[in-house]
């Protein structure tokens, strides 16, 4: 008899286990999605600052304003929210042309938004951009 107690708690304990694994696997799904933070496009027009910020064949990361913004070609602008759709983490670095998610290596193409590296496999939502008096604004028109 004094094994079968010890066999229940086996049994009990990898039950328990199993349930919190399966907990943390859900947190933490390879399905990309919009994470859980603010909405991850401005509502609202936001100015970024001069358009020469930005290099031709580049990308700037706006952090502060959630977005980042690349130049394929001079004056032409393109804009994605900053905001990781795997789990709503904001990127914090563009390196070359590819944009970091620090919470789990998630990286982007920084001219098309698409997810280059997992576990996001949706691209960055798109934010609209233009100049307007000399500076860069995304977001809706007013």
């Amino acid at each position: 008899m004094s094994g079968l107690p010890a066999a229940r708690r086996t049994v009990l304990k990898g039950a328990a286990l199993a349930g919190a694994a399966g907990l943390g696997a859900a947190a933490c799904s390879t399905d990309s999605k919009l994470g859980h933070a603010e909405t991850p496009t401005p509502t609202a027009p936001v100015q970024l600052g001069s358009p020469d910020e930005v290099p031709v064949g580049g990308a700037k990361l706006y952090r502060e304003q959630r977005v980042v913004v690349s130049c394929p070609a001079e004056g032409r602008y393109k804009a994605f929210s900053a905001q990781c759709t795997h789990a709503g983490c904001l990127l914090d670095k563009v390196e070359g042309n590819e944009g970091n998610c620090p919470c789990h290596g998630s990286r982007f193409d920084m001219t098309t938004g698409k997810a280059l590296k997992g576990p996001a496999t949706v691209p960055l939502p798109e934010v609209p951009v233009r100049v307007e008096g000399g500076k860069l604004v995304a977001g809706p028109e007013a």
